[in-house]
């Protein structure tokens, strides 16, 4: 891949707070930012399948951008439209929309990681569909935000491929954890090298900071989340900033672990990530304790973003002014912080009240 020449970044906000400074404010994105709640969104998605969508790097570049120029001067960066399930398809599996994510042939036992999935995968010829739609967005966007990049988590990838969708109990991966728990081990360990082959490529592509998205970390224990998730996300983190090192390249990493708030001292100190995300069942000004206390005896600065309830944003003007300068004033004044949804944005919501919730932001978490 050559070297990509893109234009100068006008707005840093984001990458200084991922770094731990202070900023004249808080930036602020927000996770499923592009998609269904924009009606443009819905225009495109018309005439398109959604992993057609994915792998046209024309179509994700305009669906991308459709929220920076929808709340241009209000946002703080764009994040790439793909989906966490593209590394399972590369891996050899079938994934569809059906309209959640289905897997028609799910890995039932730990023979079929062997039989179902790919000996090696080449994520350039695999995924090179997101690394194109990257390097497209990154012109597109013109310096106006930074690009963030992202996969799954390992356990929360492994989830998927075992439940062969989503769940409510997580019998079955849970069942893989407990009943097999060296094979479980491996196949989170191989999908965790396939993650680190996707973010660096991702990096290489244009992406400016990468988030990796624990979305079931909830559905396991804090000993269970040590256990199996945890080692894949420092192997994740190390290699990524190892493999990045090497070509004179370095981005800001984000976890977002979602309902891990009990693990939050052992992420601070042990994971390797310059960002860890936050949903709304911890308080902000705790969050920032817990992650100070952590980090006392450490000369780097942990990031936090997060952390509203997305379901404020149906509660109207009022209600999302009011929840936003709590947030604000719960996480402070003292920089490192990145403002965002507790999860991603629903389909129901008004587009103008997120730009409130935008607006919001700007007003109460200036320095």
């Amino acid at each position: 891949m050559k070297e990509q020449v893109f234009p100068p970044l006008k707005n840093d906000l984001l990458l200084r707070a991922a770094r731990g400074e202070k900023t004249e404010r808080a930036p602020v994105w927000v996770m499923r930012q592009a998609g269904r709640y924009l009606p443009e969104f819905r225009k495109v998605r018309e005439n398109h399948e959604f992993f057609e969508v994915c792998r046209t790097p024309a179509l994700a570049t305009e669906i991308t951008v459709q929220p920076i120029r929808r709340y241009s001067g209000l946002i703080d960066a764009a994040i790439i439209f793909s989906d966490i399930l593209v590394v399972p398809q590369a891996m050899g599996m079938e994934v569809l929309m059906n309209p959640g994510p289905y897997f028609p042939e799910p890995l039932e036992t730990p023979a079929d990681a062997q039989s179902k999935l790919r000996k090696t995968v080449d994520v350039n010829e695999e995924l090179g569909y997101v690394f194109e739609a990257i390097t497209q967005t990154r012109h597109e966007l013109a310096g106006e935000v930074p690009l963030i990049g992202f996969c799954g988590a390992p356990w929360t990838l492994f989830a998927y491929m075992v439940e062969g969708g989503g769940s409510k109990t997580f019998q079955k991966a849970k069942t893989w954890l407990f009943k097999y728990p060296e094979e479980s081990k491996a196949l989170l360990m191989r999908i965790a090298d396939i993650c680190i082959d996707f973010l660096v490529g991702q990096a290489k592509a244009g992406a400016q900071l990468l988030q990796v998205f624990d979305s079931w970390a909830n559905e396991l224990s804090p000993h269970d989340f040590a256990v199996f998730s945890l080692p894949t996300l420092k192997h994740i983190s190390s290699s990524v900033r190892t493999r990045l090192a090497e070509m004179d390249c370095s981005v800001p990493l984000t976890l977002f672990a979602k309902g891990a708030n009990q693990s939050l001292p052992l992420l601070t100190t042990d994971s390797g990530y310059d960002v860890l995300g936050i949903d709304w069942g911890i308080d902000a000004a705790e969050a920032r304790r817990i992650v100070a206390a952590a980090a006392k005896d450490s000369t780097k600065v942990i990031a936090l973003q997060g952390n509203m309830d997305p379901s404020v944003l149906y509660g109207g003007r009022d209600a999302i002014e009011v929840a936003v300068k709590r947030m604000s004033d719960a996480f402070g004044k003292q920089g490192g912080w990145i403002a965002n949804l507790g999860h991603g944005i629903t389909p129901g919501v008004d587009p103008d009240d997120l730009k409130w919730f935008f607006e919001c932001v700007h007003k109460y978490s200036k320095l």
